[in-house]
């Protein structure tokens, strides 16, 4: 029986969820497959995957009748739908959740995208979605902006899970991985116990390649004279993100060495863990699971779209890569800095914070859109 490189992964400390959720794979035992089978111990969901699995699918047509028959708007005939999909997925992870000591069997949501520049509304929101699912298991998503980080330290105080998402900046993630650290410290504070609580710091890999090596194509397109440089710019395609993750995880290092956090693991607190997202590699020159193969190592998270999953289980080459190459990393992002390769790493990761949030508000409105047209289909005349 050929092996399943899935379950090599979990020897390294890293954990396997899957970036998908949808009524289909939760009713028809797929889920339950890939947690008994696959090693599969988490999901993670978002607006764009939510848009796919509701815009054409007539599974949820009983559901959005019930809705309409209770006079429900349009955005709690969503909630309805998605909280429906979520309590499912978080029974079937239950046991994981259980036997891992609350360490994984968690399932993520997204506060609605349209608030991620609010910090009262995100707070408000992680409160409500965190009571109406009822489940111990859920982590509610916050995006990793300014107005995120305050959100996050306030809802960890008050003992919600938070997957702190659109991390692409190593300093975005040193934020998020300080308010974590802060809403412990509130919560010690007013004598609560802090064992219970989790939280993930997705930092997100193959939009930083796809953005960086545009900027590259864009010079080689142009022409460049010297070979040397030539050389130079072709050895930065698609290495900047993992390089940038490995700094990351440096920063995480050096956090957990830290007296404050010492402090707070002594009282029984759980390491805040990067989770890697936007792990399906875009360029077909690239390997199908370079995100996963370079980036394995303990006390993380990867976040894997079905596709990768099937390649990974197939042929990634399973090490402990995380810790490899880590002077090679500051090399690489510092080369960026060259007055002959010019790139911003800064104003790349700003644009591509502004760009995820889009990204999850469309499909977010495009969802609500097809629904309100569902519903007035679906309505009695």
């Amino acid at each position: 029986m050929a092996t399943n490189h899935l379950l090599e992964i979990k020897q390294y400390g890293q954990s396997v969820w899957i970036d998908n959720l949808s009524r289909d794979i939760v009713q028809s035992g797929e889920l339950q497959n890939l947690v008994e089978n696959q090693g599969i111990c988490g999901i993670t969901s978002n607006p764009a995957i939510f848009e796919k699995a509701i815009a054409d699918n007539a599974i949820y047509d009983a559901d959005i009748e019930a809705g309409i028959e209770a006079k429900l708007p349009t955005d709690k005939i969503y909630e309805s739908l998605v909280f429906a999909d979520i309590r499912n997925a978080c029974d079937i992870l239950r046991p994981v959740y259980e036997a891992t000591n609350r360490q994984d069997g968690y399932v993520s949501i997204e506060v609605p995208p349209t608030i991620a520049h609010d910090t009262q509304a995100t707070i408000n929101e992680a409160r409500r979605y965190f009571q109406e699912i009822g489940r111990e298991n859920i982590m509610i998503k916050i995006p990793g902006t300014e107005a995120g980080c305050p959100a996050v330290e306030q809802v960890i105080a008050e003992g919600i899970n938070v997957n702190i998402t659109l991390l692409f900046s190593v300093q975005n993630y040193i934020n998020t991985a300080w308010a974590y650290i802060r809403g412990l410290e509130k919560r010690v504070a007013e004598g609560k116990d802090i064992s219970k609580i989790a939280s993930v710091a997705s930092f997100f890999l193959s939009r930083i390649d796809t953005n960086i090596d545009g900027k590259i194509d864009a010079k080689l397109g142009r022409g460049v004279d010297d070979i040397n440089l030539e050389a130079r710019l072709r050895a930065v395609r698609g290495k900047v993100a993992i390089a940038n993750a490995k700094i990351a995880y440096q920063e995480y290092k050096k956090i957990i060495e830290s007296d404050r956090w010492q402090t707070l693991a002594s009282q029984g607190a759980k390491v805040q863990r990067l989770l890697w997202a936007s792990t399906s590699t875009k360029d077909p020159n690239y390997s199908d699971v370079m995100y996963v193969d370079e980036l394995i190592g303990p006390d993380t998270v990867n976040t894997l779209p079905p596709g990768t999953i099937t390649a990974c289980a197939e042929h990634c080459h399973v090490a402990n890569r995380l810790e490899t190459g880590v002077n090679e990393a500051y090399h690489l992002i510092e080369s960026l800095k060259d007055p002959d390769i010019n790139i911003n790493l800064d104003a790349v990761m700003d644009e591509l914070l502004s760009e995820g949030i889009n990204k999850f508000v469309q499909p977010f409105q495009s969802l609500m859109n097809s629904l309100e047209r569902k519903v007035k289909l679906l309505s009695p005349v």
